[in-house]
């Protein structure tokens, strides 16, 4: 009798067991169920090739937000990835060089993070990032940005009531780690999507573009052709075409020679290849009135200095783009007027919706 009672209770204990690990797997399985999925508002663009690992979410891409304005990922708790990435000026900086902690400035021009969702060949200038989820860490760790360790930012955190909950929330998981950071950032700069510039209402035949905007939009898209002038046009979209006005490529623009881009190489950095010095990558045209200075090291001030230098400014170099290099010599030979239409095609891009939108406000 004794013995049956022993089993009994040893077949009820496991019984109970099981029934724990099936409550603990079952709750689990509800915080997953509960996400809310996040849909892009991709407009006419085409449909982005998102990372697999990494669904968009509602509760991911507010912690996200919360991320990106969080000052407590700065080393003396200063700055936010928003301190050098300006709504209003299409998530771009206004200055050559961004201030980092203790005032420091950084070595190249801050970029524009939007339509990073369609971007699938690197961040930063030089590529060194393979994914924007690496992206989002660099500027932590830089010591001349926010000059901080992951391992003390996820200190910082872990001690804030607001991000226990939300990581719970976005991942299951009250643990704050550096992966986690990283995903729900990317999910958020994944949402900053610029497509209701006039442009693209113009596309939609919602409006209708001015006779120096269409003009511009023409000198935009044609070759240059030095054997008939008059078709002859700035050759942009080789570089800047597409919905995205970019090609997602790293190229040599002819802003220095061979001796002066020492100063910086480049994506030659990264790949160690030769045929890559003086090469940056090419960045998007969408709201680029509202990103000046231009350049990875924010040398113009204008888009009129843009197109002066090519039009008339191309410096010979060992890795210059074929394309650039067959109107060094001659120039784009634009007169004052096309290059002046060619702006107001040019501010047809601004997505003035997207510097307003209070979905990205802190």
């Amino acid at each position: 009798m004794n013995l049956l009672i022993i089993k009994f209770l040893k077949m009820n204990k496991t019984i109970l067991i099981f029934l724990s690990f099936l409550t603990v797997l079952s709750c689990k399985k509800n915080v997953t169920q509960d996400l809310t999925p996040y849909t892009l508002n991709i407009g006419a663009f085409p449909k982005p090739n998102l990372p697999e690992d990494n669904k968009l979410t509602k509760e991911k891409v507010k912690l996200g937000k919360m991320l990106f304005h969080e000052k407590l990922l700065s080393s003396d708790n200063s700055i936010s990835c928003a301190s050098c990435h300006l709504q209003e000026k299409s998530f771009n900086d206004d200055k050559k060089f961004s201030k980092g902690v203790g005032g420091l400035l950084g070595d190249r021009n801050a970029m524009s993070i939007i339509n990073m969702a369609w971007n699938t060949n690197g961040f930063f200038w030089d590529g060194r990032a393979e994914l924007l989820r690496d992206q989002a860490l660099g500027p932590i760790e830089n010591p001349l940005e926010m000059n901080e360790s992951l391992e003390n930012v996820i200190k910082k955190l872990s001690n804030e009531e607001q991000y226990i909950n939300q990581f719970k929330k976005a991942f299951g998981d009250e643990e704050i780690n550096s992966l986690n950071i990283s995903l729900a950032m990317e999910q958020f700069m994944f949402t900053m999507i610029s497509n209701q510039s006039k442009y693209d209402a113009y596309l939609a035949g919602e409006t209708a573009l001015t006779e120096s905007e269409d003009r511009g939009r023409k000198l935009f898209s044609q070759e240059y052709n030095p054997f008939f002038p008059s078709e002859s046009g700035a050759d942009c979209a080789h570089c800047h075409g597409g919905f995205n006005f970019e090609n997602d490529k790293y190229m040599n623009n002819g802003l220095s020679s061979d001796s002066e881009m020492e100063a910086d190489l480049g994506r030659f950095k990264v790949t160690q290849n030769n045929q890559d010095k003086g090469k940056f990558k090419v960045t998007s045209l969408r709201n680029i009135a509202l990103t000046a200075p231009y350049m990875h090291d924010g040398r113009f001030n204008t888009l009129m200095e843009v197109l002066d230098h090519y039009n008339e400014e191309i410096k010979a170099s060992s890795t210059l783009e074929p394309e650039i290099e067959n109107t060094r010599v001659s120039g784009l030979e634009l007169s004052q007027q096309d290059k002046e239409d060619i702006i107001a095609f040019l501010m047809t891009l601004t997505d003035n919706s997207l510097a307003t939108n209070p979905e990205f406000f802190e």
